[in-house]
């Protein structure tokens, strides 16, 4: 396969998987908006604070209200993470690979870029977000349902995977982050019923409520960040999602599984190494919050590797402070 073929592919998915996670990530603001009224100017700040982007946003905005910052994080097209942006670079990705590719999922791409772009989704967006950010988080959902049901499951299909997968992890310990970062910092409101509002908003945030109450009768922290940096079943723990990345890297590359063969496969395998041999105990100790920085450095520099590895590509990554998402921009 052309490594041009292989950039576009993977980056085209986690474009997808990158929306729909910006809409999770406002999702759970939105949600702790309707327990807690009263505060609802605080929370937008943090949410900025979060990606590590303020210097974008401060560039044409200094009220950190509603209105702005989800236009910053939804359509504004000088913001290159926001879902607007990622979605144009996704089908950008699409349109140059559509001979490998099916049609429905060109098709589909192209609809839900030309949707956004209508002025009724900007309407939506401020007048129902609730149900507006809903629809980019299915539509990502039926776009990773037809790259599974309309493509072979050969090469390309295993570099969309790894792409779904990084991403994935990624935004998971991100809105795990929020939790530490913003939605709590008052110690005194901990083991109190907001406290515990706040951790089921984090799980719906990732749509793990479900499967973390048939796992677990209790909503405590130490529960919520073990289910979704650990549990070795729910697709989307960070834990499931790096060892389903390795196993498409290894099919890609031919390698048994225990051997590399490149550095892409030893830092992805030095990673799930780390957390096979980690417990929540061991994080809670040495501190959530820098446990889930520290990853999300790795997944920054994980990319890079990626990128250099099999694209022979050079990723531009500009980075204003560690907690910022990173951008690469393709050659």
């Amino acid at each position: 396969m052309l490594s041009r073929v292989a950039n576009s592919i993977y980056w085209m998915c986690r474009y997808i998987e990158r929306a729909e996670n910006v809409a999770r990530f406002i999702g759970v603001n939105l949600n702790l908006l309707l327990d807690m009224p009263s505060e609802k100017d605080q929370h937008w700040l943090p949410l900025v604070m979060t990606t590590g982007d303020q210097e974008l946003f401060e560039k044409n905005e200094t009220d950190y209200n509603q209105e702005a910052v989800l236009w910053f994080l939804t359509f504004d097209r000088t913001y290159p993470n926001s879902i607007l942006s990622c979605v144009a670079a996704a089908r950008e990705n699409a349109r140059s690979i559509r001979e490998i590719i099916s049609s429905e999922m060109w098709e589909h791409l192209n609809n839900f870029y030309l949707e956004l772009m209508k002025e009724e989704s900007i309407k939506m967006a401020l007048q129902d977000p609730d149900r507006f950010y809903n629809i980019i988080k299915m539509r990502s959902h039926l776009f990773t349902g037809l790259l599974d049901s309309t493509m072979s499951h050969g090469e390309a299909w295993n570099f969309a995977r790894i792409g779904v997968m990084i991403e994935r992890a990624d935004k998971t310990s991100r809105i795990l982050d929020v939790k530490y970062f913003m939605l709590l910092p008052q110690a005194d409101l901990v083991n109190t019923p907001i406290d515990n509002i706040q951790w089921i908003s984090v799980l719906r945030s990732a749509s793990a409520f479900e499967m973390y109450r048939k796992e677990f009768h209790n909503i405590t922290p130490r529960n919520v960040a073990n289910f979704l940096i650990f549990d070795k079943n729910f697709p989307r723990s960070i834990y499931y999602c790096i060892a389903r990345a390795q196993v498409y890297l290894h099919r890609i590359s031919g390698t048994p599984p225990g051997s590399v063969t490149n550095s892409a496969e030893k830092h992805l395998g030095r990673m799930q190494a780390d957390l096979e041999y980690t417990d929540i105990d061991e994080v809670i100790d040495s501190g959530l919050h820098e446990f889930l920085d520290n990853l999300q450095r790795r997944f920054n520099t994980m990319g890079g590797t990626i990128s250099s590895t099999f694209f022979n590509i050079e990723p531009q990554i500009t980075t204003t402070t560690d907690k910022q998402s990173q951008t690469h921009t393709q050659s």
